[in-house]
C-alpha cells in the first residue's frame, strides 16, 4: 500500500460498483480511510469493504439515496463522525437516463430523479461537507466528456446535469481557494462499467471516437482522482480533466 494519503479521510458517493468502487479501492490503497455510500447494492458494497480490508486498508459502507437531500446530509456528517475528520470528497454517484427532447414516451420521472442525483445530490454533499472539511482539502466530481462535446442524440438531460457540476466546480474553486481547498472535475469518456460495457451494441462506435480506439477501465478514472486528491496536485483547482483516450482531442 502507498502512504500518500495516510491520515486522510475520504468520502466517496456511489462507491459500491464501477468507477466509484475503483476510486474507493485506490484511495484506500494510497492510505486513506474511506467512507462510501451505496443505494441498493449492499452485497456489492460489502464486497468492496472486504477487498479493502484484505489489502490492509479501512473502508466503511453507508446506505444513502443520493436523490434525497436529508440522506446526503446525514451521510456526510456520519463520514466525518466515523473517523473524526473529512479531507476528501469524491462525488461519484450518478445515473444515466436518455431520451430525445419532446418524445411523448420520455421518462420524465426518471429525468427528474437523474437531476436530483447527478446535480442536486452533488450540491448538497459539497454544501454539507465544506464546513466540516479540513483546510487544504480536496473535492473531485465525476462528470462526462459529453459536457464538452455531444456525439449522439438523446443524452441532453444527462449531460446538462454533468455540465452544471462542471460549472459549479469552477465557481466553488473560487469560493474555497482562500482555504486551499481544491475543487476539480474528472470527465470520463467511454469506460467499461455495467452502465456502459465494452461489449455493448454501442461499443464499436464509442471506441472509434477515441484516439486510442478502445474503452478505458474504471481504474483509469481512479488514478486521475488519486492524483487530484494527492499531495502533488495542491496547485490544481477549478480544472476539468478529460480521461477519455483522446475522444475530445
Amino acid at each position: 500500500m502507498s502512504q500518500l494519503l495516510k491520515g486522510k479521510v475520504a468520502l466517496v458517493t456511489g462507491g459500491a460498483r464501477g468507477i466509484g468502487a475503483a476510486i474507493v479501492k485506490r484511495l484506500a490503497s494510497d492510505g486513506a480511510d474511506v467512507v462510501f455510500s451505496y443505494s441498493n447494492s449492499k452485497d456489492r458494497a460489502d464486497q468492496v469493504v472486504a477487498t479493502v480490508d484484505a489489502a490492509g486498508g479501512r473502508a466503511i459502507a453507508i446506505k444513502a439515496d443520493q436523490a434525497v437531500g436529508a440522506e446526503v446530509e446525514k451521510l456526510v456528517r456520519k463520514a466525518h463522525e466515523v473517523f473524526g475528520r473529512l479531507d476528501i470528497l469524491v462525488n461519484s454517484a450518478g445515473v444515466f437516463v436518455t431520451g430525445v427532447v419532446g418524445d411523448p414516451a420520455a421518462d420524465i420521472a426518471g429525468f427528474d430523479r437523474q437531476l436530483d442525483i447527478n446535480l442536486k445530490g452533488v450540491v448538497t454533499a459539497v454544501r454539507t461537507a465544506v464546513p466540516l472539511m479540513s483546510d487544504e482539502g480536496r473535492i473531485v466530481s465525476i462528470g462526462t466528456t459529453g459536457a464538452d462535446h455531444i456525439p449522439f442524440a438523446g443524452a441532453s438531460d444527462y449531460i446538462a446535469t454533468k455540465a452544471a457540476v462542471a460549472a459549479y466546480t469552477r465557481g466553488w474553486s473560487r469560493d474555497l481557494g482562500p482555504r486551499n481547498i481544491t475543487v476539480n472535475i474528472v470527465q470520463p469518456g467511454a469506460i467499461n462499467t455495467e452502465m456502459n460495457p465494452e461489449d455493448s451494441p454501442f461499443a464499436a462506435m464509442l471506441s472509434g471516437l477515441a484516439a486510442l480506439g478502445r474503452y478505458g477501465q474504471p481504474e483509469d478514472i481512479a488514478a486521475a482522482v488519486a492524483f487530484l486528491v494527492g499531495p502533488d496536485a495542491g496547485y490544481i483547482t477549478g480544472t476539468t480533466l478529460n480521461v477519455d483516450g483522446g475522444q475530445t482531442a
